[in-house]
């Protein structure tokens, strides 16, 4: 990219951001950074400053109020801007319910501070540059020592945020995560199949559900033991899971040795076949079952409904039918499949 000057380090420490039209500022900046430590990038104006923003996702913006093309203050209030619409973004990919803070979601932009660097001191510039989205800012004649102990705490902030995003996902993960199988529990099911219902509703797209039952898994439990039983549960669930057609499947828990599959945007004939698929891979797991009745090995029953949602009806509908097909799939002698439509 034109003007733009990228130093690359292994080690990837930090990347600094500089946008000055002062070649003089600009190229004692970036020594400065570099010789702290910090990977660093330069650009002559806020234009440029933009496009390589977007292109090098820098850790920190070193920006000069003063500049051609477009000065200081705009640009600044450009890339908070685009911060928020990659949040927007962001958030519209995954489900709402699936974040336990929205005060770290909030947070999320300030991951990339931007620090002004400026000839003016005067309150109303102050003032403009904080409204514009500054994290915090410089004047100059630049004081380099206050300059390394501001870039150093702003890099420590983003380092914060990070470490929250993340303690907060693995935590959500956790809260939304069967233990024992590593499938969605029924938390996280309900969650999912009231958005797809919500998403699907007035579409005229399909939504499809899966309950599958192990057969005679009491039996099973009662002669090898419950971490034999345990262990039945794991490589069915993992099955289960490597059946899944589609990314937007979601694989569950939903109690003791029964499972479930959400499967949005997937017609009854789709859904029968992965049903099929899901028997046939635990059948091939062979796991002895001698107390079955049916099989010498660990086979599935599984009830499978496919609907159109809609605002007249609500997601306990696709349950109920999908819990009536289980049940008459062990009334007629478990070991098979049974479909049941729903207004569709």
């Amino acid at each position: 990219m034109s003007g733009i000057s990228p130093t690359s380090f292994s080690t990837k420490p930090p990347l600094i951001l500089v946008a000055d039209d002062d070649k003089a500022i600009r190229t004692l900046l970036c020594e400065y950074m570099d010789n702290e430590g910090y990977r660093v990038a330069d650009v002559t104006n806020g234009r440029e400053c933009l496009d390589a923003y977007i292109s090098l996702k820098p850790d920190l913006v070193l920006l000069d109020a003063l500049m051609p093309v477009m000065d200081g203050f705009t640009c600044c209030h450009e890339l908070m801007q685009i911060a928020r619409n990659n949040l927007a973004l962001a958030l519209a990919n995954f489900d709402s319910e699936s974040y336990a803070s929205t005060s770290v979601i909030s947070k999320l932009w300030e991951r990339t501070p931007i620090l002004m660097i400026t000839g003016l001191d005067d309150p109303v510039s102050v003032d403009r540059a904080f409204g514009s989205g500054a994290s915090d800012y410089v004047t100059k004649p630049i004081h380099w020592a206050v300059l390394r102990q501001r870039v150093r705490r702003l890099l420590q902030q983003a380092q914060l945020y990070k470490q929250l995003e993340a303690a907060n996902q693995a935590l959500q993960e956790l809260a939304n995560m069967d233990g024992l199988t590593g499938l969605a529990n029924r938390r996280r099911f309900d969650q999912y199949l009231n958005n797809q219902w919500m998403n699907l509703a007035g579409s005229d797209k399909p939504l499809s559900l899966i309950l599958c039952d192990i057969d005679f898994f009491k039996r099973f439990n009662d002669k090898y033991g419950h971490p034999a039983g345990d262990l039945c549960l794991q490589k069915v669930g993992a099955v289960l899971n490597g059946a899944a057609q589609k990314n937007q499947d979601l694989v569950a828990r939903y109690g003791g040795e029964e499972f479930a599959v959400i499967m949005p945007n997937t017609h009854a004939p789709g859904a029968v076949h992965v049903a099929a698929l899901m028997q046939s891979g635990v059948r091939e797991l062979q796991v002895e079952h001698l107390e079955s009745g049916i099989s010498n090995y660990v086979t599935l029953s599984l009830g499978v409904t496919t609907t159109i949602p809609n605002f007249e009806s609500s997601p306990s509908d696709l349950i109920l039918a999908a819990d009536k097909a289980l049940y008459q799939a062990k009334q007629e002698g478990r070991n098979r499949i049974v479909l049941r439509q729903v207004n569709y």
